[in-house]
């Protein structure tokens, strides 16, 4: 079933309310906003993944193969703009080692070679037209430029940018990161995080980390 066109470049989908693959995890308030993609998040973001109702119906690689299919994680808080591709599994079955990439169709079975989970944390902002490579790990708090390639693991609070994707900055100092890795506010319920909500709007995880420990940590064993 295709989802509903964005009518107008403000406009974000929440990944919750359009996601149907159940090879997707999202997290909660993640979006996209794909209005100069004119592409819906699962047909035109995502590539080559698995688990689609078409693709159950042509072929199941599970039931037939065995095969471990590649999940596409997405975490909470995520940004991902128009123009992003997500290279997925269902492409893995050209081999440069081999003597030919052609995937016969006779050799199908031992072709597909998994790339593992596909994993972007929480808090990641991913810019117009980047490309994420099967099996990467993005971590928390990344931000990957726009038109960049990504090929391996971002650590987090790391601004990325280039083809391949290299590091440019860290966000914020290693004492600091250690800090928003403590405090994991994503994951914090949606009325605590709307009380810091001036702090979310300003640079100071100093200020953040004294709100965590006054109104989170003392009750993070009730959660």
């Amino acid at each position: 079933m295709k989802q509903h066109r964005f009518n107008h470049w403000s406009e974000i989908k929440y990944l919750k309310d359009i996601v149907t693959n159940p090879m997707i995890e999202v997290g909660e308030y993640s979006y996209y906003s794909g209005y100069y993609d004119n592409h819906d998040f699962e047909d035109g973001c995502v590539r080559y993944l698995w688990g689609d109702e078409k693709s159950r119906k042509l072929f199941n690689p599970i039931e037939d193969y065995g095969w471990l299919l590649d999940k596409l994680i997405i975490g909470k808080y995520v940004c991902i703009a128009s123009g992003v591709i997500i290279l997925m599994g269902g492409n893995h079955n050209h081999h440069p080692e081999w003597v030919t990439v052609y995937p016969f169709v006779e050799h199908i079975e031992t072709s597909y070679e998994p790339k593992g989970d596909t994993i972007i944390e929480s808090d990641v902002w991913i810019g117009m037209n980047a490309m994420i490579m099967p099996g990467v790990r993005i971590g928390e708090g990344a931000v990957v430029a726009a038109g960049s390639v990504v090929v391996k693991d971002v650590p987090p609070y790391t601004i990325v940018g280039g083809n391949p994707a290299k590091e440019i900055k860290k966000r914020f100092t290693d004492k600091e990161i250690d800090k928003l890795k403590e405090m994991r506010w994503f994951d914090w319920k949606r009325e605590k995080i709307e009380r810091a909500g001036p702090i979310f709007s300003s640079s100071s995880i100093h200020q953040l980390y004294e709100f965590y420990q006054r109104e989170i940590k003392p009750y993070d064993h009730l959660v």
